[in-house]
C-alpha cells in the first residue's frame, strides 16, 4: 500500500515558518508524504518580508508536470503565486491533471503587511476558485476577493462564505483568526448547504507567522488520507490549535514566530 500524498505549490520562506516549508512540516507531521512545487522565492524573516522573486511560469509548469506525471497525488494545496502568469500556469495544469482534493488558500499579505500577490492578480485568483473543492480565506482575503470590509462577526462571514461560493468552489473555510473575540471561529460552508463551525478558545501567542498555510496543507492533508472535507477540517483545526499553543516553546525569530509544527514529537 503506498503513502497518501500531497504537494504544495507555493512560495519559499528561506526562514522556514510559512509557504512550502510550513506546508511540507505539516504533511509530515499529519502522515502524508509531500511534494513541492516552487512558485516565488522570497526574502523574508520573523520579523518582514524583504525581497520576492517570480519563478518563471514555464517552469512552474515544468515542475507541476514532473511531480504528477511520477506521483499519485492525492491532494494539492495552492499557496502564494505572487501574479497572473503564475496563476495562469497553475490554472492549465489543474484542468490537464484534474486532482481528486485541491484546497485553494488565496494569500494575499504576509502575517508582517507586506503584500505577496501582485494587485493585477486578483481577477485571475477570482477565476482560480472555480477549480478548488475548498476555498480558505482569512477575513481580509474574503473581503479582498469580494471587493468588501472584512466580516465583523459570524452572520457576515456566514455572508461572504456564499457569496465566495459563488465563484465556482465547492466549499468555503473563512478563518477567524483575525477576529478579536475571545473564541477563534472557522466556518465550513460547503456548496451543498451544510455548514461547519469550527471554535477554541482564542490562544494569546505573537508566534502565527505561517498559520493560514499549515492550516490550509493541514485540509490537504486530511484529503489525501481519504478524509471526508469535514473530518479534514476538524482535524487540521485540532492540528492547527495545537501547533500555535506551542509555538512560545521554539523561540525562533525576533518577530513573529512559527507554529510548533511537530509539538506532539519534540
Amino acid at each position: 500500500m503506498s503513502a497518501p500524498i500531497a504537494v504544495t505549490i507555493a512560495g519559499l520562506d528561506p526562514s522556514g515558518g510559512a509557504g512550502i516549508a510550513a506546508d511540507l512540516k505539516t504533511f509530515s507531521a499529519l502522515g502524508v508524504f509531500g511534494a513541492a512545487v516552487v512558485t516565488a522565492l522570497t526574502a523574508q524573516n520573523t520579523r518582514g518580508v524583504f525581497g520576492i522573486q517570480d519563478v518563471p511560469a514555464d517552469f512552474i509548469a515544468a515542475q507541476i508536470n514532473a511531480v504528477f506525471t511520477d506521483l499519485a497525488v492525492g491532494a494539492v494545496k495552492i499557496g502564494m503565486l505572487g501574479g497572473p502568469a503564475a496563476i495562469d500556469v497553475v490554472a492549465a495544469a489543474l484542468d490537464r491533471y484534474r486532482p481528486r482534493n485541491v484546497v485553494l488558500d488565496p494569500v494575499m499579505i504576509a502575517s508582517s503587511g507586506q503584500r505577496l500577490l501582485r494587485g493585477d492578480a486578483l481577477d485571475r485568483l477570482r477565476d482560480l476558485i472555480a477549480r478548488a473543492h475548498v476555498l480558505t480565506p482569512n477575513l481580509p482575503e474574503a473581503a479582498a476577493l469580494l471587493g468588501t470590509e472584512p466580516a465583523r462577526d459570524e452572520a457576515e462571514m456566514q455572508e461572504h462564505a456564499h457569496k465566495l461560493l459563488a465563484f465556482g468552489a465547492g466549499a468555503v473555510l473563512i478563518k477567524g483568526g483575525h477576529g478579536g473575540d475571545a473564541e477563534s471561529v472557522d466556518l465550513l460552508v460547503e456548496a451543498n448547504g451544510e455548514t461547519l463551525r469550527l471554535a477554541v478558545p482564542r490562544i494569546a501567542t505573537e508566534n502565527t507567522h505561517g498559520s493560514g498555510c499549515t492550516f490550509a496543507s493541514a485540509i490537504a492533508a486530511g484529503l489525501a488520507k481519504g478524509l471526508s472535507l469535514q473530518a479534514a477540517a476538524r482535524e487540521a483545526k485540532a492540528y492547527v490549535t495545537a501547533a500555535i499553543a506551542a509555538a512560545d516553546r521554539l523561540g525562533v525569530g525576533s518577530g513573529h514566530g512559527p507554529l510548533h509544527h511537530f509539538q506532539a514529537w519534540w
